[in-house]
């Protein structure tokens, strides 16, 4: 305890497949219902961050996290933002830097450990809206900068969050970044890839004398870390990135109750990113390993259009 070893995810029968379970939503779940109010909130180094706001006039509030390339727009951040909506909560997605739809100012913007930025969003919630509880939801990337901002520095956790939940997420990333690097993931890993290029290309524009992208185009997450997330934020190599990114040694140092849930036929995930043992020693992790999911999928059938993750996540966060 608390590893749970039943979980309540049955998906149509269609979507056992993973990569059906994956595709689908991204591409074509609509999620009506969600009215955005942006905000763009400035940053201590002269940055910003967009924040979409989906208030309801509560007195409680998510702020929910995307994954690699995503944003707030995304249907799963939509998704349950919506649902908690509905259940009496103000939502709040941030957009990483350069997620939003415009470039960011510096030549640096976000990866996997990118805690710095949550934490600033953090305090200016709460500083903004006179909340008296805080829930956060992190999905893929956003879920591992979730845990670990729970993680790196736990006797300053805020008192008004009051839990979290993050799916899909590759807490081990050097070894997942060996699985999506199989040849079952490559429309991924290639769609992954065109973005971010894409938006170091014109990084290079902007910063020509920081930022190089002649020549060949990296085409994995290694050749990518190594020439650019390192570099520009701070890491020795690609390598030292991922280790001091991943969430996995810090989770036994998170003291709110947190739900981490990694779908086992989850293509993007390592066998390391299951963390059994510790789930059974830690008192506030709380690791659900559903059978089906897919990557940030888990399609149902639910009234109103309302996936299972994201009732999962409005239980777990009104069970504490």
């Amino acid at each position: 305890m608390p590893l749970i070893e039943n979980s309540t995810y049955k998906p149509p029968r269609i979507f056992r497949n993973a990569h059906l379970n994956t595709i689908y939503p991204a591409l074509f779940r609509k999620v009506e219902g969600v009215d955005y109010e942006r905000e763009r909130l400035a940053t201590p180094d002269g940055d910003f961050i967009d924040l979409d706001w989906s208030r309801a006039g509560c007195d409680k509030v998510l702020i929910a996290l995307h994954g690699l390339e995503g944003g707030a727009t995304r249907p799963y951040i939509r998704g349950i933002i919506r649902r908690f909506n509905r259940a009496g909560w103000d939502g709040v997605g941030m957009n990483f830097r350069s997620c939003s739809g415009e470039p960011n100012r510096k030549p640096y913007s976000y990866h996997m450990g990118a805690t710095s930025d949550l934490e600033w969003v953090v305090r200016h919630v709460l500083a903004s809206g006179g909340y008296r509880a805080v829930a956060l939801a992190g999905f893929s990337l956003g879920g591992n900068v979730v845990l670990r901002y729970l993680g790196e520095r736990p006797d300053e956790t805020p008192d008004e969050i009051k839990a979290a939940v993050a799916f899909s997420v590759p807490c081990h990333i050097s070894s997942a970044n060996q699985e999506i690097e199989k040849w079952f993931n490559y429309p991924y890993l290639n769609r992954f890839m065109k973005s971010l290029n894409q938006k170091m290309e014109i990084k290079a524009r902007q910063f020509p004398e920081v930022v190089r992208a002649e020549g060949k185009k990296p085409s994995d997450f290694q050749s990518f870390d190594n020439r650019y997330t390192a570099p520009l934020h701070g890491f020795k190599n690609a390598e030292d990135y991922w280790t001091r990114c991943s969430s996995l040694p810090i989770l036994p140092a998170i003291r709110i109750p947190t739900l981490l849930v990694n779908a086992m036929d989850d293509t993007f995930l390592s066998a390391k990113c299951y963390p059994y043992a510790l789930a059974e020693k830690q008192p506030n992790l709380y690791l659900e390993t559903p059978q089906w999911g897919g990557h940030t999928g888990f399609v149902s059938n639910m009234p109103d259009g309302v996936y299972w993750s994201e009732e999962r996540a409005l239980q777990f966060v009104e069970s504490r």
